[in-house]
């Protein structure tokens, strides 16, 4: 395949060139390259990024299919870009054993559309199986340092204490502390009963639960030395805790952004009620100011998605039976193309946070860039045709989006995984599966 005239966005240039794609890999890049037999798609006017890496989703599979699964939402993935995908463990049953997280890539490898890797979870009693991991071809570890599905709440200090001290892999840790919560459910209950207001939500769950977690875990991993990467920030206070003055690569602590952190606040609740509702909590119009000045700070060093779907009947419940999370998948770059059309971020860092840094954080072999001997993982985005999001173009199993009515300005055309066009003016190619992602460690 040959890709023809594209302004490719990469490592911080931006250059026209011709991409020449041969056994799922990048063959050339040049200003003019002759075809013989490929197939030739026209780039002209259209940008060329490397595919977004998402760090972070909730597949649903196995156990919660009724919401999702890795057929249904890696299709939903390469039409918003994402060309590889990392997911967590908190499916039925949690992923605790490494034959339980062995299903999970033998469905990948039969289903996924994208790119796969998946966490390995952590309970409060399974250090032994978490210590069996291959960090060569498992993406990192999962903690839910707050509360979380089935038995993966790990709050036992002796726990973390063995976790951080004795696995060498990459931990990730979803950090709310879940004293607090618990003290701020109460006071909510006796202040509205069962009928607590959605608006509630970032006050339960508050920005003092998200920095007692996240603190420390921060204070264990520098006790330990432990690889550390804090996922969805979402608070201007736990900012603090990153580094900005050394390379990415050098760093042992990291966190990351999410697009619904970045997009709403809590002035939003009054309008989409529980659609926005998420653990850590969408908090305050400070607090998102603040994220997005980490992220292009390099505080903060990834931008996710989070994307964790529930049924629009699940999620019209009262507040306490409503689900935290969302679809967000297939819109994560496009919600990051309109802060380029706003000036809020430009392409090359959008490239950065959600392409590069992904590869470099958790050593990807070969992906993540526009590089000659590089997987063709890529993405065609037309910058400036506008779409709306309805319920009729959502692709996510659930058949909703939190920014149903939302006018993209622009739209991903073409996305290819392994050289494969799985994605082409809003046909899925449903040919070919993803690759296991594998790793330099």
């Amino acid at each position: 395949m040959l890709i023809k005239s594209a302004t490719i966005i990469n490592e911080g240039q931006q250059f026209e060139a011709d991409v020449l794609i041969k056994n799922g890999r990048i063959e050339k890049i040049a200003s003019s390259i002759s075809a013989n037999n490929e197939e030739i798609i026209d780039a002209s006017g259209k940008y060329l990024f490397p595919g977004v890496i998402d760090d972070q989703v909730h597949f649903r599979e196995p156990g919660l299919t009724h919401k999702a699964n890795i057929f249904t939402e890696s299709r939903a993935a390469v039409a918003g870009g994402v060309t590889s995908f990392m997911e967590m463990p908190n499916t039925v049953p949690n992923a605790l054993t490494q034959g339980l997280l062995a299903d999970k890539y033998a469905i990948g490898a039969k289903r996924s559309l994208a790119n796969y890797s998946f966490f390995m979870g952590a309970s409060n009693d399974n250090i032994e199986e978490v210590l069996k991991t291959n960090p060569s071809d498992v993406c990192g570890l999962k903690i839910f340092m707050g509360s979380s599905t089935g038995n993966m709440l790990v709050d036992e200090e002796k726990t973390l204490e063995g976790l951080f001290s004795k696995v060498d892999m990459l931990i990730a840790t979803h950090c709310e502390d879940e004293v607090t919560i618990r003290r701020n459910t109460e006071a909510a209950k006796v202040q509205f009963g069962e009928e607590v207001p959605i608006e509630q939500h970032p006050i339960i769950r508050s920005a003092e639960a998200c920095y007692i977690s996240s603190s420390m875990a921060v204070g264990l991993a520098k006790k330990y030395g432990t690889q550390l990467h804090i996922l969805h920030i979402s608070t201007a206070k736990e900012v603090a805790l990153f580094d900005n003055s050394i390379p990415l690569a050098e760093k042992k602590i990291t966190a990351e952004a999410c697009i619904h952190h970045l997009w709403f606040n809590d002035g939003d609740y009054a309008k989409k009620g529980a659609l926005i509702k998420w653990n850590p909590a969408v908090k305050s119009a400070n607090d998102q100011k603040a994220i997005l000045e980490a992220v292009l700070s390099d505080k903060i060093d990834i931008i996710a998605t989070d994307h964790a779907p529930h049924t629009l009947e699940e999620k019209q419940n009262s507040y306490f039976k409503a689900p935290s999370g969302g679809p967000l998948i297939q819109h994560g770059l496009v919600a990051m193309l309109d802060f380029y059309h706003q000036g809020k971020m430009t392409l090359p860092q959008i490239v950065q946070k959600m392409s590069h840094n992904p590869a470099i954080l958790f050593k990807i072999k070969e992906r993540g860039y526009i590089r000659e001997g590089y997987y063709a993982d890529l993405v065609l985005v037309d910058i400036d045709n506008p779409w709306t999001v309805s319920k009729e173009n959502v692709l996510a199993k659930c058949g909703w989006s939190p920014f149903e009515e939302h006018a993209f300005k622009s739209k991903v055309t073409h996305t290819f995984v392994n050289g494969k066009l799985a994605y082409a003016n809003g046909i899925i190619q449903e040919v070919g599966n993803g690759d296991r992602l594998l790793f330099n460690r």
